[in-house]
């Protein structure tokens, strides 16, 4: 079994990605399946593929994995602002966008330093 406790990326998008299942299944519990659906696709992806990446066949493989995170991330940031803005679903709540800025932050540095080394 891996010990990835001191991997703080790998640990910030596993915890945030437990608050995005569980912000999908109340927008699902609101008859919006279509939305809920797109929130969890995305947001679950997020970690997906940084889980991924610590498998990753070489550094461009480790760079597009990341890259492929950090679109979802964009995606996914899309859905909960649609929602924000909405009056028909959920309002989430304002650390899911701090915790989503941060992830994409320090996934773009994640990539800029591959790409450099």
């Amino acid at each position: 079994m891996r010990n990835d406790k001191d991997n703080l990326i790998l640990k910030m998008t596993f915890e945030f990605v437990l608050k995005i299942i569980s912000l999908s299944e109340e927008v699902r519990q609101n008859n919006r399946l279509e939305m809920a659906s797109q929130i969890f696709r995305c947001g679950t992806s997020i970690g997906t593929n940084i889980r991924e990446a610590q498998n990753a066949e070489s550094k461009p493989d480790f760079i597009h994995k990341f890259k492929i995170s950090a679109k979802e991330a964009d995606e996914l940031y899309y859905w909960l602002q649609l929602c924000k803005k909405s009056e028909f679903y959920p309002t989430p709540d304002e650390t899911l966008f701090e915790e989503l800025n941060s992830i994409i932050l320090i996934t773009s540095k994640i990539i800029f330093s591959s790409k450099k080394n």
